[in-house]
């Protein structure tokens, strides 16, 4: 399918074979309201423990088995019903159904409340008896001790209760982001390379970034981040009131603040996320250095912000169809060895994925699914290095999903989002080093040291300015602060000086881009992209060097799930990052290749 020439597709205009099975969680509708109606059942069921949870071992134990089919079957209502929205967000029957089961979720959560709060009652003592007495509970062990370790933290049944009944309105401000940037900005049309009149899309807006004609660059970048800009106010009204929920739970779990609430969700000391911001502020001379490598290779008096997506090398242009794209991956995951091969084949076969953009439909990619689905994978694929690139890193993320719920207990079926981009920057480091050893000249070397680059910059320089941005902007709420637009733009703008440094003319709507990042509503999620890709650089150097015994030890960390704390799981694969190593490490190997690209210029 040429995607590139048909442009942008209604829904039923793509073939099947490009769509995620998703009739393989629900083949109707119909199916999807029994599992509803079942769901609001099993609440009422559970709801008749409330007051007995730790009366005994068995009701300890038949509380915790009840709660996880309720869990496991709303989490299957929910996700369904989100990935169908995703499809086209134009369309009102999923919408409903979105918001119907996104009640249901909160209407779980109310009626599960009074379960940690009578399980914190338990001394460490008496839960031992009971797993004593109950060998179903030892499966449960980490699970019971991860309620006791934040148990100052845990409220009253009652305010718990309240809390819950929050949920669904304090998802307000990102569901009203989503909206209006999924579903109702529009951007104008640009004439492009060929004098054809596009019009600008989510997909296609980074592809005009990367485009050979500046021009083209700069229309698109500026048309963009003006739209943007006429609705900057709704967007500051939704990111505070996202920041301000935050805020609101932190204080409610007696947090000394938001950082510190989000990271001990999953035991991160607070220490992980300021070692990564004051390393990176310490190497931002790599940094600076590729800017004005980048600005010497393109031949510019000025490098602007429309000009860091754009290939350096002009004469080599890379276009990856999507089957290609797919023997690529293969190849270059071969390092890996044939057991995730065969799932990674698997996947590619068995529509896993939903592969390229139509009008409505949700930008940018993820992986997403539930214990009992395939690891559904969302792209809007174009046909670009990066795209390629994209594949491999959502499907790393499929993966590591497979292999958790293969060889975890529900319970544990997930991993924790400090692990979450490990799996996904390993297939692309993985990628890359297949690539550039594969490659035809000096000038492809060239351009894909470039993409690497440009990963480094994107996934950890860009990354943790983020982060820093994130962590400010909570910061100065909690000192008080108000974040009109005008706050924004300017802290903004100012952090892309510091990052980019002084051979990059920082344009003045490189200050409205806080305006489109989704992540930012995400609760301190991103510098784990950092941490992520920086762990990912040590796990691929140790499978390229050791090959089978780092293969078995990676693949026994894909399957850990959520059986032990994050920190923990990553040390066994070989990565402490609780020390500033790894990202210290990571950001030398930045260096070492800008050093190399200098030399190739």
């Amino acid at each position: 399918m040429d995607i590139e020439k048909t442009g942008l597709l209604e829904r039923e205009e793509i073939p099947v074979k490009y769509k995620w099975d998703l009739e393989s969680m629900y083949a109707n509708n119909e199916l999807w309201e029994k599992d509803f109606e079942k769901v609001k059942t099993l609440a009422n069921e559970i709801e008749v423990y409330s007051g007995k949870t730790v009366e005994s071992s068995k009701n300890l134990l038949d509380v915790l088995v009840l709660k996880d089919e309720l869990y496991r079957l709303s989490y299957n209502v929910l996700v369904y019903a989100r990935m169908r929205s995703d499809e086209d967000s134009r369309n009102s029957t999923y919408q409903a159904l979105t918001d119907r089961a996104m009640g249901l979720a909160a209407l779980v959560q109310e009626k599960t409340s009074f379960i940690v709060p009578e399980i914190l009652s338990l001394d460490e003592s008496e839960m031992e008896k009971y797993i004593n007495e109950q060998k179903d509970l030892e499966v449960y062990r980490h699970f019971l001790d991860t309620i006791l370790r934040k148990k100052e933290h845990v409220l009253s049944q009652r305010e718990e209760a309240l809390l819950a009944q929050m949920s669904e309105v304090s998802e307000s401000p990102q569901n009203t982001f989503s909206m209006l940037n999924n579903a109702d900005i529009k951007f104008p049309s640009i004439v492009d390379e060929n004098g054809n009149e596009v019009e600008i899309t989510h997909g296609n807006f980074i592809p005009f970034m990367e485009s050979k004609d500046r021009r083209v660059r700069k229309d698109a970048y500026e048309n963009l981040y003006h739209t943007y800009g006429n609705f900057k106010n709704t967007f500051a009204s939704t990111l505070n009131g996202c920041v301000k929920k935050n805020i609101f739970y932190a204080k409610a779990r007696n947090y000394n603040s938001s950082i510190e609430a989000s990271l001990d969700e999953n035991n991160i000391p607070v220490s992980v996320y300021d070692n990564l911001l004051n390393s990176i502020n310490n190497n931002l001379d790599a940094m600076h250095k590729y800017i004005s490598i980048r600005k010497r290779a393109l031949g510019v008096d000025e490098l602007h912000m429309y000009d860091i997506y754009t290939p350096i090398v002009k004469d080599t242009d890379i276009k990856v169809p999507y089957e290609k794209a797919q023997e690529v991956i293969i190849e270059g995951l071969h390092p890996l060895g044939e057991n995730y091969l065969e799932v990674l084949k698997e996947g590619f076969n068995n529509r896993w994925i939903d592969v390229y953009e139509n009008r409505g439909k949700r930008s940018g990619a993820y992986s997403f699914g539930t214990y009992d689905s395939k690891p559904f994978v969302l792209l809007n694929y174009h046909e670009t290095l990066d795209n390629v690139f994209t594949i491999a890193h959502e499907m790393g993320h499929s993966i590591h999903s497979y292999f958790t719920r293969k060889n975890q207990p529900y319970i544990y079926g997930g991993y924790s989002i400090f692990l979450a981009e490990i799996a996904s920057t390993t297939n692309e480091a993985l990628l890359m080093d297949h690539m550039l050893k594969n490659a035809k000249d000096n000038s492809e070397k060239l351009y894909l040291l470039n993409h690497y680059l440009d990963q480094f910059k994107g996934t950890i320089y860009r990354q943790a300015m983020f982060a820093e941005f994130e962590r400010d902007i909570h910061e100065y709420v909690e000192n008080g602060g108000a974040l009109t637009a005008d706050y924004l733009c300017d802290s903004y703008k100012k952090l892309n000086e510091k990052y980019y440094g002084p051979d990059m003319v920082i344009d003045d709507e490189i200050a409205m881009e806080w305006a489109r990042i989704p992540h930012f509503y995400y609760n301190y999620y991103v510098f784990q992209y950092a941490t992520g890709f920086s762990s990912a650089i040590s796990l691929s150097e140790k499978i390229l060097k050791e090959g089978s015994e780092a293969v078995d030890r990676y693949i026994e960390f894909l399957s850990s799930g959520d059986s032990d704390y994050a920190i923990n799981v990553l040390k066994r694969a070989g990565v402490d990052m609780t020390t500033s190593e790894p990202i210290d490490k990571a950001l030398k190997l930045f260096g070492k290749l800008v050093d190399e690209m200098d030399k190739l210029i």
